[in-house]
């Protein structure tokens, strides 16, 4: 793996056009909306969906994350690519207590198969900061599946 502290590579077919599973990844509005594991919401500062555009959420724990709730976990990263409708990329961090515990670099590629959209999602971590990203890393897999559940909801 190099430098990659952790890869992991999710693909779902959605009963939705291509276009459409596309726009839910660009569209701020629609990026709200299913953005974040269960049980926390997100608040989105910046989502500029072009290359070189920033992204800036805050994803915030509720109360069905008990002890953690309250808790803000913030995120900026940047566009790489935007290739409507093919594929995205972009850099992102997460950031705990004001310092970056973990870096990755995201790839999205969308298929058309007889009007439904395969997606793949492949996540490389290419930093982390141990001991503190331990918990973001464990929960990588899980958070990502919770999020692309709700996703499939939009549809």
């Amino acid at each position: 793996m190099g430098d990659t502290y952790k890869e992991l590579t999710l693909t779902r077919i959605f009963n939705a056009p291509r276009d459409l599973v596309f726009k839910h990844w660009t569209d701020p509005d629609l990026v709200v909306k299913w953005w974040a594991p269960n049980g926390a919401t997100n608040q989105i500062n910046e989502w500029s969906a072009k290359a070189g555009g920033k992204i800036d959420l805050v994803m915030i724990a509720g109360k069905d994350l008990g002890p953690l709730e309250g808790q803000k976990w913030p995120m900026q990263g940047e566009f790489k690519e935007v290739d409507a409708p093919q594929k995205l990329s972009f850099t992102a961090n997460a950031v705990l207590n004001g310092k970056e515990i973990l870096q990755h670099l995201t790839s999205v590629t969308f298929e058309d198969v007889s009007g439904k959209t395969k997606m793949t999602v492949h996540i490389q971590v290419t930093k982390a900061v141990m001991p503190q990203a331990q918990g973001a890393l464990a929960g990588m897999e899980t958070g990502w599946n919770q999020q692309l559940d709700k996703l499939a909801g939009s549809f």
